[in-house]
């Protein structure tokens, strides 16, 4: 029934005429996460079903624990290890039948919004037609400097690949305008960070612990919990935390995340710092502001070299 209007995408979630009074969101990635922020917010009880073991695949889940702490409580239901079988229109609702490990019983819902992610258009643009080589995807590949196999043609954004995010595309647009004005330009990024604008935001860069032991790379860590931050306190969000990954010998910055309110923010100075190659002293080193939620990033590095003095956390040898 995909041409019924109560089953949205992310595109026409943003034109509904009324507020759904219960939305199911298929997928429990960053859109279908926010797309649920938005709508909780404006009144809508919400059901999140994924077909994977936890929200935000491929997020660190010590980011994601408190996220679904805070969602289980303010959302009707979240199921993981769960697909939808089936969507049945009637005059009453969209009745949904789910299997999975957690799957519910039937359950009727007066919207549906498809939250599996976004395919790339490359395969209608007719770009083949100019000589322009198109995956069997609709993705379009390009060189560093967003040159396509045809020399006087580029691209950028989602059509060529992953991550599919926003300030990555103007990224490779200011590249690509500085090659056609004849400068020398090249996309190099050394990361491209993350963020879900949930309600506490996550967001992280670099590696995650489970890449660095997927990768067999070796590691330290400093994690802060934000129930031992002032500012976090005053505001009544302790439920946050700021994790940063080292490399073993180096002790360099290769990975960070955050989540809590404003994380989206908080993660540009760890994104500095990994470009920068900046190791933990020198961010345990430099003095931040108190009390702010910028100074986690300086106690989560204390934490990593063993010297933070706002919580017991000794060096692990």
């Amino acid at each position: 029934p995909w041409d019924d209007p109560r089953i949205l995408d992310s595109s026409s979630a943003l034109e509904l005429p009324a507020i759904p009074k219960h939305l199911l969101v298929i997928g429990g990635g960053i859109i279908g996460l926010e797309m649920a922020t938005i709508y909780h917010a404006l009144g809508s009880k919400i059901t999140v079903v994924e077909l994977s073991t936890g929200l935000i695949p491929g997020a660190d889940r010590d980011l994601l624990r408190p996220l679904e702490k805070v969602l289980k409580a303010r959302y009707a239901a979240i199921y993981t290890d769960t697909q939808v079988t089936h969507i049945e229109p009637t005059a009453d609702g969209l009745v949904c039948s789910f299997t999975g490990k957690h799957a519910p019983s039937q359950q009727t819902f007066d919207y549906v919004l498809v939250a599996t992610g976004r395919a790339p258009n490359g395969n209608h643009l007719d770009a083949g037609k100019a000589g322009v080589f198109v995956s069997a995807r609709g993705f379009i590949h390009v060189d560093e400097q967003m040159r396509t196999n045809v020399p006087h043609i580029f691209a950028i954004g989602d059509i060529v690949g992953q991550p599919m995010l926003a300030h990555k595309a103007t990224h490779e647009a200011k590249v690509a305008a500085e090659v056609i004005a004849g400068h020398k330009a090249y996309f190099d990024a050394r990361t491209i960070p993350s963020v879900a604008y949930t309600d506490p935001e996550i967001a992280w860069m670099g590696k995650t612990e489970e890449q660095c032991k997927t990768e067999g790379i070796d590691y330290e860590k400093g994690v802060f919990p934000w129930a031992a931050s002032g500012r976090s306190l005053s505001m009544g969000r302790s439920e946050g935390l700021t994790k940063l990954l080292f490399a073993k010998h180096s002790k360099q910055l290769i990975g960070a995340g955050i989540v809590g309110p404003h994380a989206g923010e908080l993660i540009a100075e760890a994104i500095l710092a990994l470009e920068m190659g900046a190791d933990f002293s020198d961010l345990s080193l430099t003095i931040h502001p108190h009390p702010t939620l910028s100074e986690t990033i300086n106690f989560a590095a204390e934490v990593a070299e063993g010297i933070c003095t706002d919580i017991y956390a000794p060096k692990k040898t």
